[in-house]
């Protein structure tokens, strides 16, 4: 008798949409445990239970395959959001050389070197690429500098990934001074393919470092944005904010960018790619975009942040449905914040509250300013829309002076989340959430009124900036940590933080504690493809179960028969 056929493979389901930042943990069936090999007792199973021997030694092999194939089957999942997450329209920029200059020293690990590759060959594929349009070389440098293809090389997407995907990395120092010499005079000249000067196309050179450089940059870099040569420069995890800024050309905050891991640095492509992108229509017409305008040739539409429907007059987002909280924000007004980075926290406040549902029925907020003293800006019941909300947060002062973070803790507690300041009554189950925004160390004691925050049932978040201190962070916020402590090295680059916290204040019912809490609004197709997906494997482990429990019956009536 020969074996049955094994069944046909499934068809391939839908990736998830693009743009989706969404990190899932994943929960592997309960493994089973197979039983003895079966196939050196085939032929005595064979004779008494008159079972063909080639059958059982299929089925076997065929559990051994099964049970190899689900942690497999899961990690494919990961690598469709990580090719996806520069998916979308090509843009046409017109003439363009650009020059990617690879940080390639030891200090960049094998499997960040990997995002790092993935992240040029996601980012070639957004771009018009051609001999006409734009133009790319890539350098590699560590101690040394080394042209992996230059710009005259290949005018086919194709053939540059091929390049890119066997890049060898350096694994030495960081000489980043000697690779803009390079980039300057050597991949940016006529005879590496460059334009000629008099041709006036825009020459771009894109740094991605992890470290601080070993030699001067800041005189080098100056020559080459003399030169025309526009600098981005994008720092990941270890790299030096000086050295970024004495690199990239002004203004800072649209050339510098900083990310806290090699998986975050598809951000930056996503902003850069709207960098090149042309968005002449939009700054042209009033398009009352609530968000952002995106030129398509002719014709332009609105687009929503991440996690954010557009509604169905094309133009405004939907909010956090579920997200009905008493939010108050403690905001450090001290004087090391500075006052243009204190209107930059003002901007990140207000970016929070454009994805709440702000109403006396939805969500209330409130905001604290602290420094040597506490100041109540606004209550949680003093405003029912968003709008009225950000008027007001626009139109607060900055205070100067000292750190009192412990102070302004025991005011939250005391006085903040008190009815006679808007917040609603217990008996109504509504969730009160602080969240703590600084930039440095306490100059008060902040552990007695940390620890009463959460004994009072208030859910603390701490954003810390710039010289935070981690301990004081882990301290204020509730557990597990991971999810309530947010961190960013630069009030500039903030923005990143935003869909931790989107994904956190925004609770979905039904939702239990110890529960990482994400946005109702956030990825619903690739949450759905991942439901469906994790529900095949279940009945996959569950057909496994039943096949080992039917090969443990033979060999008990095996044994018994003996």
């Amino acid at each position: 008798m020969r074996p049955p056929p094994p069944p046909a493979p499934a068809a391939r389901p839908s990736p998830p949409r693009a743009h989706c930042p969404c990190r899932y943990l994943v929960q592997l069936p309960g493994r089973l445990r197979p039983s003895a090999p079966l196939c050196g007792r085939a032929s005595e199973l064979s004779g008494r239970l008159r079972l063909d021997t080639s059958v059982l030694c299929w089925l076997s092999a065929m559990r051994g395959l099964l049970y190899s194939m689900l942690p497999l089957l899961l990690l494919l999942l990961q690598p469709w959001e990580t090719q996806l997450q520069l998916a979308g329209p090509r843009c046409s920029t017109g003439p363009l050389d650009l020059v990617f200059v690879i940080d390639s020293s030891r200090s960049v690990r094998p499997f960040e070197f990997e995002t790092m590759r993935q992240f040029l060959v996601g980012l070639l594929r957004s771009l018009d690429v051609g001999p006409n349009a734009t133009r790319v070389g890539v350098i590699q440098y560590s101690s040394q500098v080394q042209s992996v293809f230059p710009l005259r090389a290949f005018s086919r997407r194709e053939d540059m990934e091929r390049a890119i995907r066997a890049l060898v990395p350096l694994a030495q120092g960081t000489m980043t001074g000697l690779a803009i010499q390079y980039a300057m005079n050597v991949a940016f000249s006529v005879a590496e393919g460059a334009r000629p000067p008099e041709a006036r196309v825009p020459r771009v050179a894109v740094i991605v470092t992890d470290g601080r450089p070993q030699d001067r940059v800041a005189e080098v870099a100056a020559q080459a944005r003399a030169r025309g040569i526009e600098i981005y420069a994008v720092g990941v995890q270890r790299a030096d904010v000086g050295s970024l800024r004495a690199m990239a050309s002004p203004p800072l905050n649209e050339h510098v960018f900083l990310v806290e891991s090699f998986d975050l640095i598809q951000e930056f492509g996503r902003q850069f790619q709207g960098r090149l992108c042309p968005r002449d229509l939009c700054n042209g017409v009033d398009h009352g975009c609530e968000f952002q305008c995106v030129s398509e040739g002719f014709s332009y539409h609105c687009v929503c942040p991440e996690g954010r429907q557009l509604q169905a007059d094309g133009k405004s987002c939907s909010r956090c449905r579920e997200g009905h909280v008493d939010l108050v924000l403690l905001v450090d007004g001290s004087k090391s914040v500075r006052p243009q980075n204190f209107e930059l926290v003002k901007r990140f406040v207000n970016q929070i509250v454009d994805f709440l549902d702000v109403s006396p029925e939805g969500t209330r907020v409130g905001l604290v300013q602290f420094s040597s003293r506490v100041r109540t800006e606004f209550p949680l019941g003093r405003y029912g829309t968003a709008a009225e909300v950000k008027q007001a947060v626009l139109a607060v002062e900055y205070m100067e002076r000292g750190t009192m973070t412990g102070l302004a803790l025991r005011h939250m507690v005391e006085h903040s989340f008190s009815e006679a300041q808007g917040a609603r009554p217990r008996e109504l189950n509504v969730p009160r959430v602080g969240l703590v925004f600084t930039d440095g160390r306490s100059q008060d004691n902040i552990s007695v009124w940390a620890a009463r925050a959460k004994e009072e049932g208030i859910v603390m978040y701490a954003v810390g900036v710039g010289k935070a201190v981690e301990e004081e962070l882990r301290e204020i916020a509730s557990e597990p940590a991971e999810l309530h402590v947010s961190y960013s090295p630069d009030f500039s680059t903030m923005t990143h933080l935003l869909e931790n916290l989107k994904g956190s204040i925004c609770p979905e019912e039904g939702i239990g504690a110890g529960t990482e809490l994400r946005s109702p609004c956030e990825c619903e197709s690739l949450v759905e493809f991942q439901g469906r997906t994790l529900g095949t494997l279940e009945s996959l482990s569950q057909k496994l179960a039943q096949l080992t429990a039917r090969l443990e019956d033979l060999e008990n009536q095996l044994a018994t028969q003996k």
